[in-house]
């Protein structure tokens, strides 16, 4: 009986063992597309008066968990019952990430002519204030949904050829990790310069220890966005020319005597021009269809 007892505990330890080194390499699969994950979810959740801060970050961390929730049962079935449909989503995300880095850049050089407009005040109603509160709300969950998707399928891509009992507690803990931390440390970026202030504050002396720390908080918080923005650009490449490499047979390999990252960088680069010239044809010509 005893002996039977430590048997099991040795398995587990073994399988508990396994998770943590699979766990340790879906990280570092992931580690791109959480940094995209990042930067996307501080833009969204910037923005609000500083009370709704925090309640507006917990609404779409709510929100985020019921998608997990949602796509984790239904990745585990297609790896257990039709896996080869796991590879071809994966290939699908990476089209999807190259696209969406392609086009960032674009947007960088090339960026779109908004109309200028006179600045106007305008007065909502509490009702209205919160009605468009929950749009954005509503607009950051549905973001998540399709960042969910990509990371999961990519955290499962990588224990594709494990037993089901390593893949469901590795991509599930890479799941959590995905919603507790990223949305942990967003919500530490949004209050930047809310306890910026509060430094600033705290004394009636000009140009002290806290007001300098406090005005560089401040001023850090858009540069901050905006450099994890252009660091999950640079992750988006990444990650897809990594999934093309790993998964398409003859582009595995390719270029050997160049370093892995600079093939899956410009890679994903080129993929994703071609997917963007290919998605903006076929706007103009339903743009035309329509027309007619």
């Amino acid at each position: 009986m005893a002996s039977g007892f430590f048997a099991l505990l040795d398995d587990i330890a073994a399988l508990m063992d396994d998770v943590a080194t699979m766990g340790k390499v879906a990280g570092k699969k992931t580690a791109g597309i959480l940094g995209d994950d990042l930067a996307v979810n501080a833009e969204k959740a910037s923005g609000f008066m500083s009370s709704r801060e925090i309640p507006v970050l917990w609404a779409i961390t709510k929100g985020s968990f019921l998608n997990k929730i949602i796509i984790l049962p239904v990745a585990f079935l297609l790896s257990a019952f039709v896996p080869v449909v796991i590879k071809f989503i994966l290939i699908l995300g990476g089209l999807y990430l190259a696209y969406e880095g392609a086009e960032k850049i674009y947007e960088y050089f090339f960026p779109h002519a908004h109309p200028k407009e006179k600045p106007k005040l305008e007065k909502i109603t509490k009702e209205e204030a919160l009605a468009r509160e929950k749009e954005k709300i509503k607009s950051a969950i549905i973001t998540d949904f399709i960042l969910s998707v990509e990371i999961i399928i990519i955290a499962l891509g990588t224990v594709s050829e494990q037993a089901l009992k390593i893949q469901i507690p590795v991509v599930t803990l890479i799941a959590l990790v995905a919603t507790v931390g990223v949305y942990g440390i967003v919500a530490l970026i949004v209050r930047m310069d809310e306890f910026g202030a509060r430094l600033v504050d705290m004394n009636e002396r000009d140009n002290s220890l806290s007001d300098k720390i406090g005005n560089f908080l401040i001023n850090a918080l858009p540069k901050v966005i905006k450099g994890l923005s252009v660091i999950g650009t640079i992750a988006l490449l990444l990650v897809s020319g990594g999934i093309f490499t790993h998964n398409i047979h003859f582009l595995h390999g390719i270029l050997e005597s160049i370093p892995s990252i600079i093939v899956e960088l410009f890679l994903g680069l080129i993929v994703g021009i071609i997917v963007m010239l290919i998605v903006n044809l076929g706007k103009k010509i339903w743009k035309g269809i329509k027309s007619k």
